[in-house]
């Protein structure tokens, strides 16, 4: 893992080196929060290098994507055994199963109230109050893999449909518009909000999507 200190590269070693970091964000105690996919942890790093490990069980869990949440705790998804995860700053840990079997949930994200997550292998997108209460909204074509999700600046949610070279948002309410991709077959992955306000999206063929 590697942090940026001033015009160099500084590199942080993780203690176990096959753990898989996967996720970070950042979290409201000014540390960062990562998920050890391979070994089914959680860790917290501070920038002067301290850092610490939560396990989560089953260590087959494969925690992938994490988040700050509304209610000052971070939270992640769990793709092996399809379900969302709260951490606390203080390390204690609430796992929400999915009400959907094998939805394999990867993406998350806030809006300030509840998380928003995408499912790829069930094609919906979830959401999720700080009190585990769960709503899912299933897509028209269930095949379509959706893999990150971002929050907008227009209170809505937009995401990336791997499996069907789309992107689309969806509202507050659970309304889902989706949008083809000019090029066939570009594996859209990531996607975030640029500093022009636009959405842009990473295509896993060589190329970067901007939606206006």
């Amino acid at each position: 893992m590697h942090h940026l200190d001033g015009p160099a590269i500084a590199e942080i070693p993780v203690a176990d080196k096959a753990a898989g970091p996967y996720g970070i964000a950042a979290g409201p105690d000014g540390a960062l929060w990562l998920t050890l996919a391979h070994r089914g942890h959680i860790a917290r790093l501070i920038l002067d290098g301290e850092f610490n490990v939560y396990p989560l069980d089953p260590p087959t869990c494969r925690p992938a994507v994490i988040t700050a949440g509304p209610d000052g705790a971070l939270w992640f998804t769990r793709s092996q055994d399809h379900r969302i995860g709260g951490i606390t700053t203080a390390g204690d840990v609430v796992i929400h199963p999915l009400p959907t079997p094998g939805a394999a949930p990867v993406g998350i994200t806030s809006d300030g109230t509840a998380l928003w997550f995408v499912e790829i292998e069930a094609g919906q997108i979830g959401r999720i109050e700080p009190d585990g209460t769960i709503k899912e909204f299933p897509f028209p074509d269930r095949t379509a893999k959706p893999h990150a999700i971002v929050e907008a600046s227009t209170g809505d949610r937009w995401f990336t449909e791997r499996g069907a070279n789309r992107s689309g948002r969806i509202t507050a309410s659970g309304e889902i518009a989706e949008h083809d991709l000019p090029s066939p077959s570009s594996e859209p992955h990531g996607i975030t909000v640029g500093p022009d306000g636009a959405l842009w999206t990473a295509l896993e063929t060589g190329g970067v999507a901007r939606l206006a």
